[in-house]
C-alpha cells in the first residue's frame, strides 16, 4: 500500500510538470504517529515548495519562495501556469487529483501546513490482516535480492573472557544479518577473533608470571589483567611483554607458543558456547594471526607503488590527502598494526567470497574515524576489486549497567557470560512456582531476550543503559514483554481452536462491516514497511520499537475482546493469528527467542 500511494503521488507530480526520482522531489510516505491522522501520510506538498523555491533561487527566478508556479497540462498538450500560494493549497490540489485513484484508500484529508493523510478502507485493512495471518513470507522484501553481503561482527580477543562490548556487537551484527537475509541477500557471517598481537602477549606474559592455568577461563582473564597492569606500570615489564609479542609473531619460543595455543583453545570454546546461546553461527572465521602476515605483505608491496610511505622506520598512510589523518600500518619494529591486519582481513574475506556486493563491519563507535581511513586505504590497494562494492561500518555503543558489577564470578570483570548467567538466574527466580516442562531452557530464552531487546531498542552508536531488573519485566519495554505477548496469543489461538472456532466460520464476512477499525489491525499492516526501513538503514531498532507498539495494542485488545463466545470469533481468531505470526517473524529477525510457555 505504501508503494501504491507513492506511485500515485509521483504520477500526480509528473502531471504538474515536477521532476520525480533521484534528481527530483524526494518525499516521504509513512505511517503517522497518531492513528487519528490516518494510516499513511505524506509531506510531498511541503517538500515541493522547498524544492521549487531552492531551484528558483539557483536559477535567479523572480518567483517568490512562498509562491510556486507550476505547469499544469489541462487541455491536450497545452500547458498553463498555476500558482499555489502555500503548501496547504498545493496539498488540496493533490488531494483532488488522488481521490478515487488508489485502491484501498477510502478517504484523503489535508492537515496542518500541508500534510496529506490517507485512510484505508475496512476491506483493505482486513485483507492485510488476513495476509499477515497466512503469508509465509510476511515481512520479507526484495531490497537485497541477488546480492551477497558479508557481515563481520563479534570479533573478540580470544585470550580472555568475552566482554560485554563483544556481546553488543554480536547482538547487533546478528540482527543485521537476519534483516538482510529477509531482504533476499545471501548473507555471509564472518567472525574475526584476535589471537595474536600485544593483547595476547600481555595474557601470555601474565600466565607465565602468575603461574596461572591457561585451561581455566577465569585465570585466563586474570592473566590478561596482570599483564595489562604490568605493561602500563613498569618500563622493564613493558619491554618484557614487547619481547614476548615479537617471539609470538616469530614463533620463536615453544613454551610461549604452547601457552598461547592453550589459552586460545580455552577462550574459543567459551566463545562458541555463548554464540550458540545467542543463536549465532558463522560462515567463516578468520583469525588475526592469518590476516597479520597477509596484511604485512600487501602493505609492504603497496608502499613500493606509493600508496603507503616510510616514516621513521614505519610504514604509514597519509590520510590528510583524503581529508583524514595519518595512520601507522607497520610499526618501527616491522610488525603489522591493526590497520595492516584489516588490509589482510579484507584480502582474505574477498578470497572467501569474491562475488560479494557489500561488506559490513560491526564494531564500537570509537572506531568510526578509524574505518573511514581503512576503507579509503582498501579502495586504493584493491582498486579494481572494489569498484561498485559497498563498504559500511555500523557503530555500536557502550553497554552501561545501572547496578555496577553484576557478578563476582570473574573478579572485577563483567563478562558477557556472567551477564547472561545472572539474568538467567534472575529469570528462574521470577518463574519460581510455575510448572514449566523445561524451566531452565525458558529462563535462558528470557535472559537472551532481555539483553537483546535492551541492545536492539537503541539506534546504532548509542550507549545502552542496562537495568537488569527492568529488563526482565513483563510490564512493557522489555524483551520478556514481547515474548509474553506472543505466548498469550498462542494460548488464545489454541483455546479458540479447541472451542471449535475456525477462520472460515460465516461471521468472517460480516466482520468487515460490523467491527470498527482497531488499533491492532491498523498497526499490523505496517510490518513489511518497518522491516524495509530497517534494512535500508541497517537499523534493527525500528523493528524493536514497532514490535513493542504492536504488543501494547495486542494486550489492550486482548483485555477488551471476547474471542470464545464473542460476536465475531472468526475475525478475532484471524487477528490473533496475524499478531502471532507477525510477532514470531519480528522476534526471529532480531534473534530473540520465542518461548512456547513462560
Amino acid at each position: 500500500m505504501q508503494q501504491e500511494i507513492t506511485a500515485a503521488i509521483q504520477k500526480a507530480l509528473a502531471a504538474l510538470g515536477l521532476p520525480v526520482g533521484q534528481a527530483g522531489v524526494s518525499f516521504v510516505v509513512d505511517r503517522p504517529t497518531d492513528l487519528l491522522h490516518g494510516d499513511y501520510y505524506t509531506n510531498v506538498a511541503m517538500v515541493v515548495f522547498g524544492f521549487r523555491a531552492n531551484n528558483s533561487r539557483k536559477e535567479g527566478s523572480s518567483v517568490r519562495a512562498d509562491d510556486i508556479a507550476i505547469k499544469v497540462k489541462i487541455v491536450g498538450d497545452t500547458p498553463v501556469r498555476h500558482t499555489f500560494s502555500s503548501p496547504h493549497e498545493l496539498a488540496q490540489h493533490l488531494k483532488k487529483e488522488l481521490h478515487g485513484k488508489i485502491d484501498g484508500v477510502e478517504k484523503i484529508e489535508v492537515a496542518g501546513p500541508g500534510f496529506i493523510n490517507f485512510f484505508l478502507s475496512r476491506d483493505a485493512v482486513v485483507a492485510e490482516v488476513q495476509k499477515a495471518a497466512t503469508d509465509a513470507s510476511w515481512g520479507s522484501n526484495t531490497l537485497q535480492q541477488g546480492k551477497t553481503v558479508m557481515v563481520e561482527y563479534t570479533s573478540p580477543n580470544v585470550f580472555k573472557p568475552l566482554h560485554i562490548g563483544n556481546l553488543v556487537g554480536n547482538i547487533i551484527g546478528e540482527a543485521i544479518a537476519r534483516l538482510l537475509t529477509a531482504a533476499g541477500a545471501e548473507v555471509k557471517r564472518i567472525n574475526y577473533p584476535s589471537d595474536i598481537g600485544l593483547t595476547v602477549a600481555k595474557g601470555v606474559w601474565g600466565l607465565r608470571k602468575g603461574n596461572l592455568d591457561p585451561g581455566d577461563i577465569a585465570q585466563l582473564g586474570q592473566a590478561y589483567v596482570l599483564g595489562s597492569a604490568a605493561y602500563d606500570e613498569s618500563p622493564e615489564q613493558k619491554a618484557e611483554i614487547e619481547e614476548v609479542n615479537r617471539a609470538l609473531y616469530a614463533r620463536a619460543d615453544p613454551e610461549l607458543d604452547r601457552l598461547r595455543a592453550m589459552g586460545i583453545e580455552t577462550s574459543y570454546a567459551h566463545l562458541n558456547a555463548i554464540c550458540k546461546t545467542l543463536g549465532t553461527t558463522f560462515d567463516a572465521v578468520i583469525f588475526e594471526s592469518q590476516s597479520a602476515p597477509k596484511g604485512l605483505e600487501i602493505v609492504e608491496q603497496a608502499e613500493k607503488s606509493g600508496i603507503f610511505e616510510k616514516s621513521d622506520g614505519a610504514i604509514i598512510f597519509r590520510g590528510e590527502k583524503e581529508g583524514l589523518h595519518t595512520r601507522v600500518f607497520v610499526n618501527s619494529q616491522g610488525l603489522p598494526t591493526y590497520e595492516a591486519k584489516d588490509i589482510g582481513l579484507f584480502a582474505l574475506k574477498r578470497a572467501a567470497f569474491p562475488s560479494f556486493d557489500t561488506s559490513v563491519t560491526v564494531t564500537g563507535k570509537e572506531q568510526s574515524e578509524y574505518f573511514k581511513i581503512i576503507f579509503v586505504a582498501i579502495r586504493k590497494v584493491f582498486a579494481q576489486e572494489t569498484v561498485g562494492k559497498e563498504l559500511r561500518h555500523v557503530p555500536t555503543g557502550l553497554l552501561k549497567l545501572t547496578t555496577g558489577k553484576m557478578s563476582s564470578r570473574k573478579g572485577n570483570v563483567i563478562t558477557g557470560e556472567s551477564l547472561l548467567l545472572d539474568l538467567k538466574e534472575a529469570a528462574k527466580e521470577k518463574m519460581r512456582g510455575r510448572e514449566l516442562p523445561d524451566a531452565d531452557k525458558v529462563a535462558e530464552q528470557v535472559a537472551v531476550g532481555a539483553i537483546k531487546y535492551a541492545v536492539l531498542k537503541q539506534g546504532s552508536g548509542k550507549d545502552i543503559i542496562f537495568d537488569p531488573e527492568k529488563s526482565l519485566s513483563l510490564e512493557g519495554d522489555s524483551g520478556p514483554y514481547l515474548q509474553y505477548a506472543l505466548v498469550r496469543a498462542r494460548s488464545l489461538i489454541k483455546k479458540a481452536i479447541d472451542a471449535g472456532i475456525t477462520d472460515a466460520t460465516p461471521d468472517g464476512e460480516h466482520a468487515r462491516d460490523a467491527i470498527e477499525a482497531l488499533v491492532l489491525d491498523r498497526i499490523l499492516l505496517h510490518f513489511p514497511e518497518v522491516v524495509e526501513h530497517a534494512v535500508r538503514e541497517l537499523e534493527p531498532h525500528y523493528v524493536t520499537t514497532y514490535l513493542t507498539e504492536m504488543a501494547a495494542a495486542f494486550n489492550s485488545w486482548y483485555a477488551k475482546t471476547r474471542v470464545i463466545g464473542g460476536e465475531y470469533p472468526s475475525y478475532a481468531l484471524t487477528l490473533a493469528r496475524a499478531f502471532e505470526h507477525t510477532m514470531s517473524r519480528g522476534l526471529a529477525l532480531l534473534g530473540i527467542p520465542a518461548p512456547e510457555e513462560m
